[in-house]
């Protein structure tokens, strides 16, 4: 943790010039795929997706719309609603594991999209853990006065990557993005990033991957017709590393900045399954009435979920500025990510 200068309920705030979120923009396909859409060439049903996950639609994307498509348009609405330039963006970081193509960085192609022509970028690859590792990231560079205006986006178009005849993965997953923009803040009414905890386990790559199409196993025939292209997950290894994970990182962060899961006015979880969610703010004390849950609405957008969910719980009244807000993250890697803040409009 950096050195503290202020505390205010318990809340360690860095010495460095302060980052807050200062507008959050999402996009989604137009294209709605209800749980009954799905039994129709899955073995599957509503009650069963429902009762498992939590989940009862998701948006898809039509053949060609790209992750630059929906984060340059989620990336759009964020700028829009700050008042800021495209000309006026510094820099563009995208968390994604579903790029438009392996290079150019989709960053590059969302850039040349919105029109940020001084910006340089780069895309962060952590799966579902990726927005909140882009997040921290994009702080630093605002954080240190590198740089004004910096725009974070996860997207995704997850059911490129789907095997839709395995229903243990297709019904989980949907499209979207959404994107923030950093500033800078000088006071803490202006709203800041207080804390953060990220880390990796490799050992855990072998639950949840994606096998084909790296160095390892270059595309062929072969990896294509064994569907090496898709996502492959071993679900009770993953669901337990995310019911522990998620609650253990948060404890973490919490305990170290002198705050419980009741001081928090919003928990802000990556959208996987409503049961990994309930448990994880459970252990951490969280109200339930504190707890954003939209993932019956978008599905596992992976690293679209946290900035799809801040936007839900601005549009629904339900984040304020002032407001303490905890996010948390984990995936495929595995990855785990957790990041606290105080919402500054």
């Amino acid at each position: 943790m950096i050195a503290p200068e202020i505390t205010t309920e318990g809340a360690v705030l860095n010495r460095v010039q302060m980052a807050r979120i200062s507008a959050v923009g999402t996009a989604v396909p137009k294209t709605l795929m209800t749980n009954e859409a799905l039994s129709k060439f899955v073995d599957t049903s509503d009650e069963w997706i429902v009762t498992r996950t939590g989940i009862r639609q998701r948006y898809v994307a039509k053949d060609g719309e790209t992750a630059s498509d929906l984060g340059a348009e989620a990336a759009k609405i964020a700028l829009a609603k700050a008042g800021v330039s495209a000309a006026d963006v510094d820099l563009i970081i995208v968390a994604t594991i579903t790029p438009d193509m392996v290079l150019p960085a989709t960053a590059c192609l969302v850039q040349h999209k919105i029109g940020a022509s001084k910006a340089w970028g780069f895309d962060l690859n952590a799966a579902c853990s990726g927005f909140l590792f882009a997040l921290q990231t994009g702080v630093q560079y605002v954080s240190n006065g590198v740089h004004k205006n910096v725009l974070v986006i996860g997207a995704e178009i997850m059911s490129t990557i789907i095997d839709y005849t395995d229903r243990t993965t297709c019904i989980i997953f949907g499209d979207g993005a959404g994107a923030v923009l950093l500033q800078q803040s000088t006071a803490l009414e202006g709203g800041c990033f207080i804390d953060f905890l990220h880390e990796v386990d490799g050992s855990g790559g072998e639950f949840l991957n994606l096998p084909g199409g790296g160095s390892k196993h270059p595309t062929s025939h072969e990896t294509v017709d064994k569907r090496m292209h898709y996502i492959h997950q071993d679900g009770k290894a993953v669901f337990k590393f995310a019911t522990l994970k998620m609650s253990e990182i948060c404890l973490r962060l919490l305990t170290r900045n002198g705050l419980t899961g009741k001081d928090i006015d919003l928990f802000v979880p990556h959208q996987a399954n409503k049961r990994i969610i309930d448990a994880a703010a459970e252990r951490i004390g969280a109200p339930p009435e504190r707890v954003l849950i939209n993932v019956d609405q978008y599905g596992n957008t992976t690293a679209g979920t946290v900035p799809i969910a801040l936007n839900t719980a601005l549009e629904t009244g339900r984040l304020k500025k002032g407001d303490l807000v905890l996010m948390a993250t984990m995936g495929a890697g595995f990855t785990a990510g957790a990041a606290l803040m105080r919402w500054g409009y």
